[in-house]
């Protein structure tokens, strides 16, 4: 899905930033940006033909995660399967360690 939102972008640069921050209901959260600038402190991932970027801070909780995308009635999203989470919520957008 990430290599076809960024065909439609029209920008072939684009990868997807994974990253982590502080707050959701879990204690951290998820979230997800489309950027074409790597940082010198990125780990860069590239796997079936998309390209993916963690920063240094949130590459420790991100260790082992998968990054799914699903639609269904409450919208489309990428969401993030971390073996490392202790506990999740409902939604699946924050999590604790």
């Amino acid at each position: 899905k990430v290599r076809q939102l960024v065909e439609e972008e029209g920008n072939d640069r684009l990868m997807l930033r994974v990253f982590v921050t502080g707050g959701g209901c879990a204690g951290f959260q998820y979230g997800f940006t489309f950027d074409d600038d790597v940082a010198e402190d990125d780990t860069v991932i590239e796997q079936a033909g998309s390209t993916f970027l963690i920063d240094s801070l949130s590459v420790q909780y991100l260790a082992g995660s998968t990054v799914n995308y699903t639609e269904g009635l409450e919208g489309s999203r990428f969401s993030i399967e971390n073996p490392a989470a202790e506990t999740t919520c409902g939604c699946g957008s924050s999590f604790s360690m």
